[in-house]
């Protein structure tokens, strides 16, 4: 028994040890974090020294729009109680770099190519199917998307979609978007095909902001995210018995893929459990698959879902 516990310590120091070599090598990598409060620099701007502003920020100021949709923006009340909101959360928030820092680190680690972009805070109007812009050399960041899932400007939104809008949630939205460049979108139409695609943005996103929680990385409550473990093995049964796997039916994504208050087995338990189970299970059997192969990064990103699925030996506990 002491040789078999004296065994599991030390593959569980190796496997820290490896982990932990990987961490002090990113930490060293040298990014450089800009942050620039347009939110700010508008809320504070005038008619007369809109000129400049257009100057510094063109991408953000189309040609199409006469001068006067912008002042009159500036005179609107309801963008000047937005940035008053902003800043009750925000005060400061292009002071501590920390979390940003690490973000773009680990990203340069896995994509040695990858360039930081500005982080440029807008007023949205709470577009928060566009929190996150990123282009090349800017990612465009609205801030109204993340005052707190119980403020007043999000009534009206379905709690399924607003418990993300928290502060918390901005350094996993960041890596989620960056991540969704670096995945390729689905081979093809299949259910499997679509769970692995989302199981390859996840275990991107994962090695973005690995300290961070797991149900904070999909975007699931604590509770939502202990339900899925818990019902994992019947999930994949459901999808399994049903064959499911290789099938086309669009309603498939509405079903388990797509943004949702809960998934649709059409059964009891249907209220109990969170949307996206689909995205769930291909983030499981992409982790199995890199258990179980000897592959790198950009080999997994290149591979089949087919062939992640065959070779992943995915089978989760009963």
């Amino acid at each position: 028994m002491r040789k078999i516990l004296g065994l599991f310590i030390a593959v569980l120091l190796m496997a820290c040890t490896g982990k932990g070599r990987v961490e002090s090598e990113i930490a060293k990598i040298d990014v450089d974090v800009q942050i620039d409060r347009f939110d700010e620099a508008f809320a504070r701007a005038t008619p007369s020294n809109l000129p400049e502003l257009k100057n510094t920020y063109p991408y953000l100021f189309p040609e199409q729009y006469p001068d006067s949709v912008w002042v009159n923006r500036m005179k609107d009340t309801l963008q000047q109680e937005i940035s008053t909101e902003i800043n009750k959360v925000f005060s400061g928030f292009e002071d501590d770099k920390s979390e940003y820092k690490s973000v773009f680190q680990h990203i340069k680690y896995y994509f040695p190519d990858f360039d930081p972009p500005k982080i440029v805070t807008v007023i949205s109007d709470v577009d928060y199917k566009n929190r996150v812009i990123y282009a090349d050399n800017l990612l465009l960041l609205g801030l109204d998307n993340y005052l707190g899932a119980e403020h007043r400007f999000y009534d009206g939104i379905q709690n399924y979609i607003k418990k993300n809008f928290i502060a918390d949630q901005i350094p996993v939205d960041i890596s989620k978007t960056i991540a969704k460049s670096k995945v390729r979108p689905p081979g093809s139409r299949t259910f499997l095909a679509q769970m692995i695609y989302y199981g390859k943005l996840y275990y991107v996103v994962d090695l973005f902001v690995p300290h961070l929680p797991n149900e904070n990385k999909i975007g699931y409550t604590e509770g939502e995210y202990q339900w899925v473990l818990t019902n994992e093995n019947y999930i994949w049964r459901y999808f399994v018995e049903r064959e499911l796997l290789f099938s086309t039916d669009s309603k498939l994504s509405e079903r388990f893929i797509h943004p949702a208050p809960f998934s649709k087995f059409y059964l009891q338990l249907d209220n109990e459990s969170p949307g996206r189970l689909g995205q769930f299970i291909g983030w499981q059997i992409v982790n199995a698959y890199m258990e179980n192969n000897e592959v790198s990064l950009q080999q997994m990103l290149n591979t089949p879902a087919e062939e992640i699925f065959n070779n992943s030996k995915y089978k989760p506990e009963k």
